[in-house]
């Protein structure tokens, strides 16, 4: 998956991945995909569904060992 934007987040834990997406999202422009490169494993969890609350498109989330990459294309602005 070749993303437009790439959000690294490793060391960081929960809600701060989230939270870093979400004010990252927020500059690009609909329609472009956004790596959160995180090392939470709780992000998994955390960032689908903070997609599925804002109706934007959670594509795929790739483990790499102990990190993981979820790519979201923003679909639509919620502030």
């Amino acid at each position: 998956m070749q993303a437009d934007v790439v959000l690294d987040a490793g060391g960081l834990v929960c809600p701060l991945p989230a939270v870093k997406m979400a004010m990252r999202l927020e500059k690009m422009e609909i329609g472009e995909v956004l790596e959160v490169i995180t090392t939470d494993e709780i992000s998994k969890v955390d960032l689908p569904l903070w997609c599925r609350q804002t109706g934007n498109e959670l594509i795929e989330i790739v483990e790499d060992g102990a990190t993981f990459h979820i790519f979201v294309r923003k679909l639509k602005k919620w502030w």
